[in-house]
């Protein structure tokens, strides 16, 4: 993105302006920010589903406001919605992951392969036969993803997937996310509310009142006091915990973002009283 700013209709205050950013292939990136900032509209921008008023957004190559363009865009860039009933419409799970790469034009032995494929992968095999909306809120943001994946984009958006969801159902995903990190061939944009999925992440921006004000690493960012306070933004709670253990005189070491981590450093040879 070169300069972008993003305006609907006649508003008078544009939801994106003056922003400049580069994503490499690879990369896994959490986007945060306070509601309205602007987090939804970076990510259309992104698979060309809103393009610029103003400057130009370009997607391994290819200039998005080219209409010529947008087919081969939507092609790399799968995004994945905030609510799983918005994107979710066969009759079951098996029709639901081939669907995306059957208006893709694939073969149907190609298809079925990576419908198998995928059902492994995402633990679906026990629901191949079962229709989307009878799922578990979890379950239906799993199949909406492995839906996606099936069509083998390059980069995947996911727009607050858990924010709707339940804890177990964020446990889900959370484990879907955490495997898609170790994937160096799959960028990642995931836009997140919750302070301990930023962490899964290793590149964070803030988005705030429409510009990106921050780019930098999870750490960096938890280290700020004033700045996540004027961002709406927390820290993870294991992390408020870690540092009251540190004062207090327990050897926990800094970067603990999770409760598991935060565990692990009170094991026994690990933690304790310094």
């Amino acid at each position: 993105m070169s300069d972008v700013t993003l305006t609907y209709g006649s508003s008078a205050t544009p939801a994106l302006r003056g922003v400049d950013l580069t994503i490499e292939a690879g990369e896994a990136i959490a986007v945060v920010g306070p509601s309205g900032s602007g987090k939804t509209s970076l990510l259309r921008l992104m698979n060309a589903l809103v393009v610029p008023t103003g400057g130009r957004v370009t997607v391994d190559g290819l200039v998005t406001s080219d209409e010529s363009n947008v087919w081969d865009v939507r092609r790399r860039v799968g995004l994945i919605f905030q609510n799983p009933d918005n994107q979710l419409v066969s009759t079951t799970v098996e029709r639901e992951l081939a669907f995306g790469m059957e208006n893709l034009g694939l073969a149907p032995p190609e298809i079925r392969e990576r419908v198998e494929e995928a059902l492994v992968r995402f633990r679906l095999q026990s629901l191949r036969h079962r229709a989307p909306h009878r799922l578990s809120g979890g379950e239906k943001q799993r199949v909406a993803i492995a839906a996606v994946l099936a069509m083998r984009p390059a980069c995947l958006l996911l727009d607050e997937p858990t924010s709707l969801l339940d804890a177990a159902g964020r446990r889900e995903v959370w484990r879907m996310l955490e495997e898609l990190r170790t994937d160096s061939s799959k960028t990642v944009v995931h836009v997140t509310q919750f302070p301990d999925e930023i962490g899964l992440s290793s590149r964070v921006l803030v988005v705030f009142e429409g510009q990106v004000v921050f780019d930098s690493t999870p750490e960096r960012l938890f280290e700020l006091d004033e700045e996540l306070s004027r961002w709406c933004l927390r820290r993870p709670a294991a992390m408020d915990i870690a540092r009251e253990l540190r004062d207090a005189g327990y050897a926990i070491p800094k970067g603990v973002s999770t409760l598991d981590g935060l565990v692990d450093a009170l094991a026994p040879g690990h933690g304790g009283a310094a």
